[in-house]
């Protein structure tokens, strides 16, 4: 397959051949994203104005658009300089006025003689009890009423662009959409009653109401749907050139696992063991695996890893664990060794921070064959690190580690088989778009020993009671977090604000109880801050966000977070998750800003009521949008025109399964179904999973 099909090629020619496109238009549109005939089909109206001719302008609620016949009075043409010109005109019931600002007189009396009867349409507004219509869209006479929309589809615009242009330029790129072979799934088109393409886009662009504007419209959906599915597509396809790739057989035989669970002081949940199971049964599979697990603020991923890793060392290999900071990093040694030792297993931890002859001997016993599981940061990737035979990488935090990286993993061992954790829990239809390419696992209960947190809103004007019980806890030896806000654009920086508020605390509650962490720290001096509090030196931590990941200190167990508004639900959901690991009961403070917005009040009540991270998601997803969710601009989420995650979560699902079942039944896509989603592929320019299919 050399190149764009034929049958394509007019959707991809020069805008300036619609209708109504010049060349300073075609630079306008350029400059929002429409470059080519395709991109005008895919941007649809949002909205729309009913132009459905009324008997009286007495039967609209104004302002609204009204479109009536009227017979003309008489016309007050504007005596003085920047008064308007008035016609007034009378339907069947009532008389109201027609205002033009800077009119020329002779070209409104030929436009609406005296007498005549003419259809108008614009907008009615009401002044002193007097119907007015300031410059109707439409002035015509009553013979001509037809060619007036009776919905007129209203486009997003940009400067310059007319509403009339995007009518214009949609019709004749409809005019250009050939009629393209289905690649939906016969089946599926039947029971969701979905037109073919072309029709369906016919339809879109002229909506007859609201109805056929909304994201649950049966036509929209069809054209979602075809997105979803090339994007889901490419994925599946990137997934099965994954699996063409040989991987080893890591199959174990339960000793050292049996070891373990031994050792446990309780019993792993469900959730952990299904995917413990899920894990074993990819890694005895001769394909290299690849897979997410995803787990909700300590729902125990940390002993899934291990049973993961203990796998690959009974199958006679090594395991890697890696994590984006040294903190984290000790922290995984710190839960891992004990388990792992109860079983005979070496594990060690390699960081920036080992030099000379002490990290050469970690070397040598790594590549010897000695160390079993090795923990580390990105120092694991140097060049002068050998492994005797690596079998399984994990990966925590997955958006601070890219594609290259997990490459560069690959090389350190053939086929290394790589298990991903993350502990945002993100809603399944946006995890499919980021993550579609692997499997996931899930882990949807709460280990027992985890001890609830209670969660309260508490307004910024009580400052000093929450001071005042920090201190009382603090006396009782207890530790506490207390997070700032993250500063927008204003003359504070973040810095600035967590430096006042370590200030302030630290005046109250006594030198050396206070530390402070915060972005724009040397990477060493924020290492020793948190260190002095996860040892208790410290027992109140001030900081910006640089907590939220992955920190385990059981002692604290009070969280406040200033301007909690300010942040994102999931991120004060990870927050909250630092506190409530010991056995002490915990507290979390969200403080406010009154007054507080009816959003940003339900936002906040919506932790106070659930500790479930994916209920929080899919709440978070639903009020903010998906961008935001997963934070724009490392979320790597592709750009959708027409499908819109919030409201078609479910499309997104189909579309995974869909795709997959078609690729594996149809590999090189070259049945009648198959030659049709390539066509597909195409039009939505996803020519990577084309390559990929031509090569592979």
């Amino acid at each position: 397959m050399s190149g764009r099909p034929e049958i394509l090629w007019p959707l991809f020619g020069e805008l300036s051949k619609l209708d109504g496109v010049g060349p300073k238009t075609s630079a306008l549109l350029e400059a929002t994203g429409i470059e080519r005939p395709r991109d005008m089909l895919f941007t649809l109206p949002y909205s729309g104005v009913d132009r459905r001719t009324r008997a009286t302008t007495l039967e609209v609620t104004a302002p609204a658009t009204c479109t009536v016949e009227v017979e003309v009075l008489s016309h007050t043409p504007n005596r003085q300089k920047g008064r308007p010109y008035r016609v007034t005109v009378e339907d069947a019931q009532t008389t109201f006025q027609l205002v033009f600002f800077h009119a020329r007189g002779d070209y409104l009396t030929k436009v609406l003689p005296v007498g005549a009867r003419r259809v108008i349409s614009g907008k009615l507004e009401r002044f002193d009890g007097v119907g007015q219509v300031v410059h109707p869209d439409f002035m015509l006479p009553a013979e001509d009423a037809n060619t007036i929309p009776s919905f007129e589809p209203v486009y997003p615009l940009t400067g310059g662009i007319t509403q009339k242009l995007m009518w214009k330029a949609t019709r004749s790129a409809l005019a250009l959409a050939p009629d393209l072979p289905e690649w939906i799934d016969p089946e599926l088109k039947k029971r969701e009653e979905w037109l073919s393409w072309r029709d369906a886009l016919a339809k879109v662009h002229s909506p007859s109401s609201m109805d056929d504007l909304s994201a649950y419209d049966k036509t929209r959906q069809r054209l979602a749907y075809d997105e979803l599915l090339a994007h889901q597509l490419t994925l599946a396809v990137a997934r099965a050139k994954s699996r063409r790739s040989k991987g080893l057989v890591n199959r174990g035989n339960g000793a050292l696992q049996k070891r373990v669970l031994a050792a446990l002081p309780y019993k792993p949940t469900g959730a952990q063991s299904r995917a413990v199971t899920e894990i074993a049964a990819d890694m005895a599979a001769p394909i290299k695996m690849n897979r997410l697990l995803q787990g909700d603020v300590g729902a125990g991923k940390t002993l899934v890893a291990l049973m993961a890793l203990l796998v690959a060392v009974e199958a006679g290999g090594q395991g890697v664990m890696m994590a984006p900071t040294e903190i984290l990093a000790r922290q995984h040694l710190e839960g891992l060794k004990p388990l792992a030792e109860s079983a005979g297993v070496v594990i060690e931890l390699l960081t920036g921070r080992d030099k000379g002859k002490e990290r050469q001997a970690k070397l040598a016993a790594l590549a010897e064959g000695k160390i079993h599981i090795l923990v580390g940061t990105h120092a694991v990737f140097q060049k002068d690190v050998f492994f005797h035979d690596l079998r399984l990488a994990v990966v925590d935090e997955q958006h601070r580690f890219g594609v290259a990286q997990r490459m560069e993993l690959g090389s350190k061992g053939q086929a290394v088989d790589v298990l991903v954790m993350t502990a945002t829990p993100i809603p399944r239809s946006l995890a499919l778009t980021q993550y579609g390419d692997m499997d996931v696992s899930v882990l949807d209960e709460k280990p027992p020993g985890r001890t609830p947190v209670t969660t309260a809103l508490v307004s910024t004007q009580r400052m000093e009671e929450v001071v005042d019980r920090l201190r009382k806890a603090v006396a009782e030896g207890r530790q506490a977090y207390w997070v700032c806000p993250l500063v927008e654009e204003s003359e504070v920086s973040d810095m600035t604000a967590a430096e006042e508020r370590f200030k302030r605390l630290r005046a109250i509650l006594g030198e050396g109880v206070v530390g402070l962490v915060h972005g724009q720290m040397p990477p060493a001096d924020k290492d020793a801050a948190m260190a002095r509090f996860v040892a208790g030196e410290t027992k109140v931590l001030v900081a910006t966000t640089v907590i939220e990941v992955g920190v385990n200190v059981p002692n604290a167990s009070i969280m406040v977070i200033e301007r909690a508004e300010s942040f994102g639900l999931a991120q004060l959901h990870q927050l909250r998750g630092r506190v409530g690991r010991g056995s002490a009961a915990s507290t979390c403070l969200l403080m406010y800003q009154p007054p507080l917005s009816e959003t940003g009040k339900r936002r906040l009540e919506i932790l106070r009521e659930t500790e479930d991270g994916f209920r929080i998601s899919e709440e978070d997803l639903a009020m903010r949008g998906a961008g935001d969710v997963i934070g724009t601009a490392q979320s790597g989420l592709p750009r959708f025109r027409i499908a819109d995650l919030e409201r078609q979560a479910s499309l997104m699902q189909l579309a995974q399964s869909d795709a997959r079942k078609l690729l594996h039944d149809d590999p090189d896509l070259t049945t009648e179904r198959g030659k049709a989603a390539r066509v597909l592929l195409w039009l939505m320019e996803q020519d990577k999973a084309i390559r990929l299919i031509s090569v592979g």
